[in-house]
């Protein structure tokens, strides 16, 4: 690992300012990419800023229709919280099906969603649940917020400090992990609130987290999983590795959506 200068600031405004000053510099929530990363030497930013000292950013919350997350909660903290577990209950199953143990107490759904790793969880609940991240400087749809893989629209010094997400009627999410790191080979994340109908694909796209409106027209028309009975989506901007070829994954896409669907409704 490369030689760095660690910053612990008590504020949020202080972190803004250390990362405004030093374009290169990284935040650091809880460090389970960008630790691994350096000790690789795939990564070298001069200045790591840690917010784990900042007071505000942790709490868990339910207010009106919408269930608000801190960005520093662990994700054991959102498996384990009753607010979540009623709130909405497949937000607290997601969070416990995130790597191990010693990941779920350190991990942050903030830095999850900041990385936007191509095989993360969270991405599709925020994806799902059309939520919206809250920064230092604004609030993004999940629509807007997640554009490529590792690729997010924050802007420089810009740092999530929350995630709202409405309360769905109906919402389920099916993974299929990769039994070596426990990320998804493929998860399907449905969710229905009113007339709106979500379905969210993480791990098994070449550029990210992405919705399948065809899976969503359908569902429109009745939710259940005969509406998606024969349906796929193709092979095309899927991706293929050692785990899995593209034409594998985008069938298990239509596999647990249907089976997420199932859940959701309670078959």
């Amino acid at each position: 690992m490369y030689a760095f200068t660690f910053r612990r600031p008590e504020t949020l405004r202080q972190a803004a300012n250390l990362l405004s000053k030093n374009g290169d510099a990284k935040p650091l929530a809880g460090g389970h990419t960008l630790l691994p990363t350096m000790k690789l030497r795939l990564a070298s930013p001069p200045e790591l800023i840690d917010l784990s000292r900042i007071e505000g950013l942790e709490g868990i919350e339910l207010t009106g229709r919408a269930l608000t997350i801190g960005a520093m909660a662990r994700h054991a903290d959102v498996h384990g919280s009753p607010v979540v577990q009623q709130a909405i209950p497949v937000l607290a199953k997601l969070a416990g099906m995130i790597g191990d143990p010693a990941v779920r107490h350190m991990g942050t759904i903030g830095g999850s969603i900041a990385n936007n790793d191509p095989s993360a969880d969270y991405p599709a609940a925020c994806l799902g649940l059309g939520a919206t991240i809250v920064t230092n400087k604004r609030r993004i749809k999940a629509d807007d917020f997640f554009t490529g893989m590792f690729s997010t629209a924050l802007e420089p010094a810009e740092i999530i400090t929350k995630v709202s997400f409405p309360i769905p009627k109906k919402a389920a999410y099916q993974k299929f992990r990769n039994q070596a790191s426990r990320y998804a080979l493929v998860g399907v994340f449905v969710a229905k609130r009113g007339g709106d109908i979500r379905v969210a694909v993480t791990g098994a796209g070449a550029n990210g987290v992405f919705r399948i409106q065809s899976f969503e027209e359908a569902l429109k028309k009745r939710f259940s999983p005969k509406s998606l009975e024969g349906m796929t989506i193709p092979a095309d901007g899927m991706n293929s590795d050692i785990h899995g070829s593209a034409e594998y994954r985008a069938h298990l896409v239509g596999v647990l959506a249907r089976r997420a669907v199932a859940e959701a409704v309670g078959k």
